[in-house]
């Protein structure tokens, strides 16, 4: 089975080097400095690799039983959860005032990373009640936030979002659950939600779901829509556990990957619930959780493709197999190992550059989060929102490519079970689904996310583009490997912006039928901005003599490999965007 080693160096150098956390002028910043994020990562570090990862098959292998309205989980799970609640992980970056630790959110993300790649079904646990405390952090009335928060920080108790129905997934002004208002000012909730992650189990002793619900006097559609806490056991005054509520599992899912998490058919029967924010404003508040919930998604892309690259890169350097073109390189053994020949070193490095740039540009998305909720910075805020879609859609795209490359690698091996390389093709699938499947994330980039604001958060990215291509261009080393095709590859975004703007009016489908090449596009820049930017740091830190050099050299290698070999899909995007709508509506629906 695929062992897991925690990528220190490399989250070292992203928080350290290339977005120089430390020295950063957002409040909290001044906490991350090297040595202490060093510590924290190194603690966390040692959780994934011995606690979290050996679990991984487990959890796989086992799965999770509905017995009696009670979810199982897998052996070893409770105790690994036991861990992670006596060490404070979930608070990590939660507020103080409810038991968190207080830490930027940027910290968060990168124990988040460890923690998925060891175990990504045992990571939603905690992860989705994270998500639930920031939506009742930025909707709940204080008495709510004083009687859930607290527990839910300690992971006493845990969270759900509930969204989907057996009729209604995007489409959610169709729902059919109810909130009847009572005479205390609760609701009683009524209906059925599918798909809903870690919906029961066995972790905690309460779980904490958060419900959209229609309320009377909502009117049609999404606007008729609002969020409730419906606990599990409801609350005593005292903040004691009280009875039952009327919700239950009906269903545990049996699903292709992420076999550890129970996926819930939740049945609610009269359940008592709380509004959490505005009557009728539930989509607002429920985005709350969903853009975190992107976010840790786009990271769980990446994350898992990382866990795979490892296994592939060490098994790619054991297995003999044939001889290396240019001369035996093993002349002592039977063959030489499967890393000397070109076609799988490809595959590597296009596992590398991948995983190396979406670690990147996940950790600038949470340092943007901070800017905009530590520092107020709008811009900040503008621009998170507008990669949102882009770092969910983007990279669990390719991080499923990536962990079916990795798969490849092992041959046969790799179709077989005890290699464990199945598992990561199988978890990484989800990722592309869940949280918005990733044709909603198009749709959301194209025909909402690039008008917002009057455009202004994308012509922000275009000048931070164009910013780091003139900071750095007086370095020979930086123009014609990285600079000059970052700033090629932006002409094409522009382009294809300058389409869906001189289009989109007139045709709509010529727009939407560009949207996912667009998001492809779009985070091919992305990536090469990041790219551009890791060069530049490890540069900076060989010209000073700081370092490891071997690390370093990697590093360089492993950017212009992605500049040379990848970033040129961007004139490829553009000119399907510019093929318009006909080819893709040409055929009636009947000749499909």
């Amino acid at each position: 089975m695929p062992t897991y080693q925690a990528p220190l160096a490399d989250l070292s150098f992203v928080l350290d080097e290339v977005l120089q956390a430390g020295r950063q002028p957002v409040p909290g910043y001044d906490q991350l400095e090297p040595d202490f994020t060093g510590a924290v990562l190194a603690e966390a570090a040692k959780l994934a690799e011995g606690v979290l990862a050996p679990l991984n098959a487990v959890g796989d292998r086992q799965g999770c039983r509905l017995e009696n309205g009670v979810v199982r989980t897998p052996e070893g799970f409770r105790a690994a959860f036991d861990e992670i609640k006596a060490g404070g992980w979930n608070g990590l970056d939660l507020p103080e005032a409810y038991g968190g630790q207080g830490l930027p959110y940027l910290l968060g993300t990168a124990v988040g990373e460890m923690f998925v790649s060891a175990n990504m079904a045992f990571n939603m646990y905690q992860g989705l009640t994270h998500g639930a405390i920031g939506t009742i952090l930025a909707h709940g009335t204080e008495a709510q936030k004083a009687t859930y928060l607290p527990k839910m920080v300690a992971l006493d108790w845990t969270g759900t979002m509930n969204l989907t129905e057996p009729h209604a997934g995007t489409d959610l002004g169709i729902m059919r659950t109810r909130a009847e208002p009572q005479p205390d000012g609760s609701y009683k909730i009524t209906g059925q939600k599918i798909f809903i992650s870690a919906g029961e189990h066995d972790l905690a002793e309460n779980i904490v779901h958060l419900v959209l619900a229609k309320a009377p006097g909502g009117g049609a559609g999404t606007k008729g829509i609002s969020l409730f806490i419906v606990p599990k056991f409801l609350v005593d005054a005292d903040g004691g556990l009280g009875p039952r509520n009327a919700l239950s599992c009906g269903k545990i899912e049996e699903k292709m990957g992420i076999h550890g998490n129970a996926t819930c058919v939740m049945n609610y029967d009269g359940a008592t619930g709380f509004l959490l924010g505005e009557l009728h404003k539930g989509m607002k508040a429920m985005f709350t959780m969903m853009n975190e919930a992107r976010l840790g998604v786009g990271l769980q892309g990446y994350a898992v493709a990382g866990a795979a690259y490892q296994a592939a890169a060490a098994y790619a350097r054991d297995r003999l197999q044939g001889r290396a073109v240019t001369g035996a390189r093993n002349p002592g053994g039977a063959a030489d190992p499967i890393i000397v020949h070109p076609d799988v070193r490809r595959s590597l490095m296009d596992q590398k550059s991948f995983v190396e740039g979406a670690r990147a540009f996940t950790l600038w998305g949470a340092e943007l989060i901070d800017r905009a909720h530590l520092a107020g910075d709008a811009e900040a805020e503008g621009l998170i929102s507008l990669l949102t879609p882009v770092i969910k859609g983007f990279l669990t795209d390719k991080g499923f490519d990536s962990a079916v490359a990795a798969q490849q690698v092992f041959g046969g091996h790799g179709y077989v079970e005890e290699w464990g390389m199945s598992q990561f093709a199988r978890d990484a699938r989800i990722a592309m689904i869940y949280e918005g499947a990733n044709g909603v994330q198009a749709l959301d980039l194209v025909g909402r996310k690039l008008a917002a604001g009057g455009g202004k958060p994308v012509m922000g990215f275009f000048a931070l583009v164009k910013g780091a291509v003139k900071d750095g261009e007086g370095d020979a080393r930086l123009k014609a490997d990285f600079l000059d095709p970052l700033k090629a590859a932006s002409k094409d975004m522009q382009a294809a912006v300058e389409v869906f703007m001189t289009r989109g009016m007139k045709d709509p489908d010529a727009a939407l039928a560009g949207s996912t090449d667009f998001l492809h596009l779009f985070g091919h820049v992305c990536l090469g901005l990041m790219w551009a930017r890791m060069a530049k740091a490890a540069l900076a830190m060989q010209d000073a003599g700081r370092g490891d050099p071997a690390f370093l050299a990697a590093k360089l290698a492993t950017g212009r490999y992605y500049m040379a070999r990848h970033l040129p899909a961007t004139a490829l995007h553009l000119a399907r965007i510019r093929s318009g709508a006909d080819p893709v509506m040409a055929l009636p629906a009947e000749a499909f």
